[in-house]
């Protein structure tokens, strides 16, 4: 059986951005604005304040981890916050990566690792949406460990850098998902998958995404009736299974023509399609362009970027 988790995981293709140390002491408070990249931190010693933008503020102790798949705007802050009328904390380097926060007369009330991260896939905000808006997990032993790895090998400057960090951001996330089945919440794939009757079919999907599922064979695949199923679905998930499956199947119709090694029939047949013109068509209903154009400005894309490269 394929692993959902793991297939959507390795698709958003992550990156590593930035990473760094904090130490912070007395009062301070970080505001970020950020573009939907994926945040991490973890609170080694001490403790401090994490608020999404529409969210209550969480209260992170030593051990914590959080993790937002896609942060627009947030804020770190201690447990005794500055007012509101206050300037925000300008962080400031004390050595490769590491930075102090806050007053520098007062005791150390945190010990952070934060870290930023991309996901290259053009099509992340489809796999994003079946993710959890926020992951935090306490007592989160292996995913410090995995963040200070992942700090260590960015300073490190060793070779085969980029691929070892691609693949501890891969584990990092996949680690803190699962955890996050234990004590799911909002719908995302991740309360579909603890499901264990819902989690058959999601598999069943990710295992061929070229055959041409119903929902009553959907339904029948997890032992539920077809009304059943699609409430049971829908719920825990998000979204209706047919949108799922849409979904994924454009997933992987964006990576198989990144590769640039199909024709459009190939591709069709793939991913349950009975031919280039039907997928086609259904590519653009659900892209706005079709994959001729998706094709070209992903062309361009990598263009811009292997010149920015050797221009370096």
């Amino acid at each position: 059986m394929i692993d959902p988790l793991s297939s959507i995981v390795t698709l958003l293709q992550p990156k590593a951005a930035f990473s760094k140390v904090v130490h912070a002491a007395g009062k301070w408070r970080i505001r970020r604005e950020e573009i939907g990249n994926p945040f991490y931190c973890v609170v080694l010693e001490g403790n401090c304040e994490f608020t999404l933008k529409g969210e209550e503020s969480i209260y992170l102790t030593a051990g914590d981890f959080v993790l937002v798949p896609e942060a627009h705007a947030f804020t770190v802050a201690s447990s005794h916050p500055l007012a509101l009328t206050e300037a925000d904390t300008v962080p400031i380097k004390t050595a490769a990566s590491t930075y102090f926060v806050g007053e520098a007369e007062q005791e150390l009330n945190a010990h952070l690792l934060i870290g930023h991260c991309q996901f290259e896939a053009p099509d992340s905000k489809i796999l994003v949406s079946l993710l959890p808006k926020l992951v935090h997990l306490r007592e989160a032993k292996r995913l410090t460990t995995l963040v200070e790895l992942v700090i260590e090998e960015s300073l490190a400057q060793r070779p085969g850098r980029d691929s070892v960090l691609a693949r501890l951001l891969e584990i990092l996330l996949i680690e803190a998902f699962r955890t996050k089945m234990d004590t799911p919440e909002v719908p995302s794939l991740l309360v579909g998958l603890a499901d264990e009757r819902l989690a058959i079919a999601i598999r069943k999907i990710h295992q061929d995404v070229s055959q041409s599922w119903t929902i009553d064979e959907l339904a029948k695949e997890a032992s539920l009736s077809r009304s059943a199923f699609f409430q049971r679905f829908n719920k825990a998930v998000g979204c209706t299974p047919m949108e799922y499956v849409i979904a994924w199947r454009m997933a992987i119709a964006k990576d198989l023509l990144r590769r640039q090694k199909y024709t459009m029939a190939t591709i069709a047949e793939r991913i349950g399609y009975q031919s280039a013109s039907a997928f086609s068509s259904a590519f653009s209903k659900h892209t706005g362009q079709p994959p001729s154009k998706f094709l070209l400005e992903n062309n361009l894309a990598v263009r811009a970027s292997y010149i920015e490269f050797v221009s370096e």
